[in-house]
């Protein structure tokens, strides 16, 4: 189990550096008023990818620590942070980005042009980075602090 929670730990900033990728390529994409990278197509498959990876370690660990059992008794875990956040807040939210990932991959393909693709990529894979920036147990959240990094 420490071996997946580490590679789930590792996996967390591969995410962010395509995350980050993809929505500077959307800036740049949008201010420049350029064409539609192979760039941001590939950073933006990568996020994702990487994503669907991330989830599934995600949910075994939700399942193998237990975190999913305190859902049974939800009175009594919501006045601890520390059991609230990773039985309900940190999967929620990261649940809600990976969707909007998926759904910002699907709305990037369909758009007609590069600035729609360029606007579309922004909103979508920017709020969900912004919702993964959000969930992620930083070593700075007191309650909930996790390592900059887990080593094997």
């Amino acid at each position: 189990m420490d071996t997946i929670l580490t590679l789930h730990d590792l996996v967390r900033w591969l995410i962010l550096l395509f995350g980050f990728l993809t929505v500077i390529t959307a800036i740049l994409g949008l201010a420049s008023k350029s064409p539609y990278s192979k760039l941001a197509d590939k950073s933006n498959l990568l996020f994702m990818i990487l994503f669907d990876i991330q989830v599934v370690f995600g949910f075994i660990l939700f399942f193998e620590k237990g975190w999913f059992d305190h859902l049974k008794h939800i009175g009594d875990f919501m006045k601890d942070s520390l059991v609230r956040f990773f039985s309900l807040e940190h999967w929620l939210l990261m649940l809600i980005a990976w969707i909007l990932v998926h759904a910002g991959r699907t709305a990037v393909k369909k758009a007609p042009d590069a600035r729609s693709k360029h606007r579309k990529m922004l909103i979508y894979f920017g709020i969900a980075l912004l919702l993964i920036l959000i969930a992620i147990p930083w070593p700075f959240r007191e309650a909930v602090a996790r390592p900059w990094f887990r080593w094997f």
